[in-house]
């Protein structure tokens, strides 16, 4: 009897010791599965930020300054047609690129523009300059005599908008036409299919810059204005007594005349069945504007359906020194995503 009482005691420490390992391991298990899914979301999560913050800080090319900027502060004017480019490019590449310095320098004499500009580039005043007409034969000339050479890079596209009074009312206006009423060939409005109302002649003078060059080139086919032309020093005077003449007009960069409440901008053509808007249509009447503007007709600016559209420049000067190098540094940025969105911002239309 003795015996078979140690047995069975035996036997139930034995069943307990394994009941106890048991549920020891039981325990453990449980714990580990508490605390394995944390650490392995945590893991997960932390896998997740690298891989969302990696692209941002390694591969995103609006973040990182391209390697062929120069250091140095470089000197460079020109064309007041640029003023609203530079507004919005001068801080982004100064966060973008600290090293890449730059500084719109006036002439020493005489008014800032597309032609003084590429003149202080010659005359090696700048490193590079802006301009909203092309490089002159006498230009190329002048620079040649100097040894080297001047290459222009179109960025952006603009076009040249006729600004008159809210209260003519005319269809528009073909280019032949424009080109009388600046020469003195057509002086009423009644000539035109408007009313008649004596035509007030604005333009800024002929030493202004690139605007007035690219017009008398390309619209008055270098004829010479009429003597009955209002002479004004800036568009913002010029569209201030357009709107308060009725038979005035003026023309000037297209973003820099389209948006305005003041005055409404004409459709111009090539012919008189082949008009086109300047503007996007519906056209935002002055009781909307401010609240709503007028937008350029993009589309029509880059296809070359409107008949006034020119190209803006970076002109280089190719002699292969640090100016060269940051001249088309500042040209080919430019011509990236990001420098293309910020010069379509300020209301020109992107070249790419």
């Amino acid at each position: 009897m003795s015996q078979k009482n140690e047995t069975l005691r035996l036997f139930l420490a034995a069943v307990v010791s394994v009941g106890l390992v048991f549920s020891g391991l039981w325990f453990l298990m449980e714990r580990w599965a508490q605390i394995n899914p944390t650490n392995s979301q945590q893991s997960n999560s932390s896998n997740q930020t690298k891989s969302n913050n990696s692209p941002t800080s390694t591969n995103n090319p609006t973040n990182e300054c391209p390697s062929y900027f120069p250091q140095g502060i470089f000197n460079y004017g020109g064309s007041t047609t640029w003023a609203p480019i530079r507004k919005e490019v001068e801080p982004v590449l100064k966060n973008l690129c600290p090293q890449f310095g730059l500084r719109y320098t006036q002439p020493p004499s005489g008014n800032p523009g597309s032609g003084t500009g590429i003149q202080m580039l010659i005359d090696n005043q700048l490193a590079f300059s802006e301009s909203s007409r092309s490089v002159k034969a006498e230009e190329h000339t002048q620079a040649q005599q100097k040894k080297f050479s001047l290459k222009e890079i179109p960025v952006a596209i603009d076009g040249i908008a006729i600004a008159v009074n809210p209260s003519l009312n005319i269809p528009g206006l073909t280019v032949a036409q424009l080109k009388d009423i600046y020469t003195g060939k057509i002086t009423n409005w009644q000539e035109v299919d408007g009313s008649n109302l004596p035509i007030t002649v604005y333009s800024r003078s002929k030493e202004a810059g690139g605007t007035v060059d690219f017009f008398i080139e390309n619209v008055l086919k270098k004829d010479n204005f009429s003597t009955n032309i209002n002479y004004v020093g800036t568009t913002t005077e010029a569209l201030r007594k357009v709107a308060a003449t009725p038979g005035g007009i003026y023309y000037a960069s297209a973003p820099e005349v389209v948006p305005q409440c003041m005055i409404k901008s004409l459709p111009i053509g090539r012919t008189s069945n082949q008009l086109v808007l300047p503007y996007q249509k519906p056209l935002v009447t002055q009781s909307e504007c401010p609240a709503k503007r007028n937008q350029l007709n993009t589309q029509a600016f880059r296809s070359g359906d409107y008949p006034i559209t020119r190209n803006l420049f970076v002109i280089v000067k190719q002699n292969n020194q640090t100016d060269q190098q940051a001249g088309e540094a500042y040209a080919n940025w430019l011509l990236t995503s990001q420098g293309q969105e910020l010069i379509e911002k300020t209301g020109f239309v992107k070249i790419k």
